[in-house]
């Protein structure tokens, strides 16, 4: 079941003018150590990192349903790849708690994100699904 959908579009050259204004102490408020890891060792694309991963924790927030307004803090939900390249959704703090609150018992939470940039733009959309447990599957099923 889709427990929240969420979807942002962030301008690029935002967050270039943002990082060169404040430097580290946006980037150090903002995201979390791996994911500035994963930004600045990318020298061609290090601002549409960051607006990627800025627009995925603001999709993030909506689809919990609070917004960045409401107690979640930005490091409480952070983006890393895998192997892949897929994005990843990690939610802590009161972002987890929240997500905690909307789970039904006997599910588990995944959280779907994608992210997408075309100069000026990046855009990240996600889904965050609640899919029943194996064992909670096999007593309704029984």
């Amino acid at each position: 079941m889709i427990l929240g959908i969420g979807t942002d579009l962030c301008n690029i050259e935002r967050i270039e003018g943002t990082l060169e204004r404040f430097g580290d102490r946006f980037r150090d408020r903002v995201f979390t150590e791996r994911e500035q890891h994963r930004a600045e060792s990318r020298p061609r694309a290090v601002a549409a990192t960051y607006a990627k991963r800025w627009a995925a924790k603001e999709a993030c927030s909506k689809a919990l349903g609070t917004g960045l307004r409401m107690g979640i803090a930005w490091k409480d939900m952070a983006v890393s790849n895998l192997h892949s390249g897929q994005p990843v959704m990690h939610v802590t703090g009161w972002a987890k708690e929240r997500l905690q609150s909307m789970t039904p018992p006997g599910h588990e939470v995944i959280i779907h994100v994608t992210l997408t940039d075309d100069h000026p733009w990046a855009s990240a959309f996600v889904v965050i699904e609640a899919r029943p447990l194996a064992a909670a599957l096999r007593s309704t099923l029984a």
